[in-house]
């Protein structure tokens, strides 16, 4: 694949992910491109086909992955989500780092691919820090809650064998966290610019 190397952001939910991402964004607007995942599950309110995600069937999605069309895709709460070669594609033909959002799973699938990444995973200060990130959020049943908290639990873990990522940031002060997320990237946020000017 051509264009600017992407980037494999992956940490437990309630790690701060999304935020962190929507800084980058907002500051870095014409240097980074999200990956739009694509997910069976139900858009929730104020979410959009084709920005948030793209919207399909199971057996739409079980074709594509057949066919292999999909660089990772993974199981979560009954429902599918997976990332196809065309989204990371269609940013990368626009000279955009691809930003791909995954969990441990999808982190595992991309290892076997030759994407070449950078791999960066955001973590919380600690599970309760995480569990109480989560209640406040007040989105979850109690039984989601657990299986969240328990996959948050198996990420922390797999993320400390060695060679896993690149860069890991412990996300206990957003200011700092978002500093050091920015530092990781740098290198490759310049050569984009430097494409950018030549074009």
């Amino acid at each position: 694949m051509a264009g600017p190397r992407p980037v494999v952001l992956s940490g437990p939910s309630g790690a701060g992910k999304s935020t962190l991402l929507k800084k980058l964004m907002k500051e870095y607007d014409n240097v980074f491109g999200f990956s739009v995942s694509h997910t069976t599950r139900n858009p929730r309110p104020g979410e959009e086909n084709g920005k948030d995600y793209h919207y399909v069937t199971r057996e739409a999605m079980q074709a594509g992955i057949n066919n292999g069309e999909f660089i990772e895709n993974a199981e979560f709460s009954g429902n599918m989500y997976g990332t196809s070669k065309a989204a990371v594609q269609a940013v990368q033909a626009k000279n955009l780092i691809c930003i791909l959002d995954i969990d441990m799973q999808g982190v595992k699938n991309i290892k076997k691919t030759n994407l070449n990444p950078i791999y960066i995973s955001i973590q919380p200060p600690s599970m309760e820090v995480l569990e109480k990130r989560l209640r406040d959020r007040k989105t979850e049943s109690e039984e989601n809650l657990q299986k969240r908290l328990n996959a948050a639990k198996n990420e922390m873990e797999f993320s400390k064998k060695p060679g896993i990522f690149d860069v890991i940031i412990v996300n206990d002060n957003l200011e700092d966290a978002y500093d050091r997320l920015k530092n990781a990237l740098l290198e490759e946020i310049s050569v984009v610019n430097k494409m950018k000017v030549s074009l």
